[in-house]
């Protein structure tokens, strides 16, 4: 199973995501072009709430056309603070919250072992502006930088934005690990922004 490894933090408002967005670098990494999405990002659970019992998030994520699942396991021992690691596994879906209509992947295999085949229902959803930027060293890419304006949404109730920016690595290797914590000291260094150790479930929730 992948393992998701990144680094999260909180802004203060658009104001860092706006620069992130046009620097030429962070650190002694380069920074691609600027691609802008429109997402929704429905996190999904049975009525007994089986998932979040086994620490495990479930998001059906919508950009455009295409329909991703993606369950997050617990994190690991050595996330904190910025530093968010967890076991990560993905595959298409569709809109309807009937994982057993999906196509095969090891995505709703894992779905539907958690949930006991229980039906599924939307806990909330995030209506997501994201920006991202490919993030290379030495002409090699290691991760993405992700740019976030993030509402929650629940029963067509909306509460205020947040704002998050991520970098999430490629791969789980030594080296780019290295290269993440250089990364992440850069982004502590970038104003109004601060290391955030929750999870976009776990803000949302504060704010529900």
């Amino acid at each position: 199973m992948a393992v998701e490894v990144e680094a999260r933090f909180s802004a203060d408002g658009p104001g860092p995501l706006t620069r992130l967005a046009a620097a030429a670098s962070l650190g002694a990494a380069s920074l691609g072009p600027a691609t802008t999405f429109d997402e929704i990002d429905r996190y999904l659970d049975t009525e007994s709430g089986s998932l979040a019992a086994a620490r495990w998030a479930c998001r059906l994520r919508s950009r455009g056309s295409s329909v991703i699942i993606s369950l997050k396991g617990p994190p690991s021992s050595d996330s904190d603070g910025w530093l968010h690691r967890r076991p990560e596994v993905e595959g298409p879906a569709s809109e309807l919250l009937d994982a057993g209509t999906w196509p095969p992947s090891e995505a709703r295999q894992r779905l539907l072992e958690l949930s006991q085949d229980a039906a599924l229902h939307e806990r909330f959803r995030l209506l997501q502006k994201r920006t991202e930027r490919t993030v290379s060293i030495g002409g090699r890419q290691i991760g993405t930088l992700s740019l976030d304006e993030v509402r929650v949404e629940r029963g067509g109730h909306q509460s205020a934005a947040f704002h998050v920016v991520e970098l999430e690595l490629l791969d789980d290797e030594f080296a780019d690990r290295a290269a993440l914590d250089d990364l992440a000291a850069a982004l502590g260094e970038t104003p109004g922004l601060a290391p955030e150790p929750r999870t976009k479930l776990e803000h949302a929730l504060d704010l529900l």
